[in-house]
């Protein structure tokens, strides 16, 4: 079963702020969190590191998160 992370530790990982994340999932460009609650969701960690992993090296290392 995969590991499932709450909105901080994807802003952690990431190091985008909330707006972004959610203005990247209405466009398509980042993963959509699943509900675990009536009101909590939470995100695939495999699907956060595949995104990560999808963003271009000198964006990862100088730490901008990039975007659409």
């Amino acid at each position: 079963m995969d590991r499932l992370l709450r909105l901080k530790s994807v802003l952690d990982l990431t190091g985008l702020s909330r707006s972004r994340v959610y203005e990247l999932i209405a466009a398509g460009a980042f993963p959509a969190p699943v509900k675990i609650g009536a009101r909590a969701v939470a995100w695939r960690a495999s699907e956060i590191a595949a995104w990560i992993d999808s963003r271009p090296p000198a964006r990862r290392a100088s730490g901008d998160p990039g975007g659409a």
